[in-house]
């Protein structure tokens, strides 16, 4: 086992020594609170941090009114959608009761046609049996 070497251990006190002096040296030299220096750095933190906060502020603004703007559009499509859907089945019936009369009305051509077909064979009947008749 070594013996202890004082000269080190003297050399780490010293050092530490001279460490807390220096501490202290800085603690003292720290400027007070009424100093012009730190009353001008405090103001500018101040005004930095009320910048930071305007423009949180705005950029919240501008958030809020694009979400408002979009809610908007969104409103203004489904309105469109909704107008664009009533109007198409407003067409399809209108197709609808277009095609339910015409169908309608082909009917009623076939059986005035048949009407007129069976009027012209009556017709043709009676003549034939006046003529059987008569001779």
């Amino acid at each position: 086992m070594g013996r202890f070497n004082n000269a080190n251990f003297a050399d780490r006190i010293s050092s530490t020594s001279a460490a807390k002096q220096a501490l202290v040296e800085k603690l003292k030299s720290k400027p007070a609170e009424d100093d012009p220096e730190v009353l001008r750095k405090a103001a500018e933190r101040q005004a930095i941090a009320e910048a930071r906060a305007k423009r949180q502020a705005e950029k919240e603004e501008q958030r809020r009114q694009q979400a408002l703007q979009e809610a908007e559009e969104k409103s203004a499509r489904a309105a469109a959608d909704a107008a664009a859907e009533a109007e198409r089945q407003a067409l399809q019936e209108q197709e609808k009761a277009a095609a339910e009369a015409a169908r309608l009305e082909r009917a009623a051509r076939i059986l005035a046609d048949e009407a007129d077909r069976k009027a012209a064979r009556d017709a043709r009947y009676a003549a034939r049996k006046a003529r059987v008749r008569g001779t």
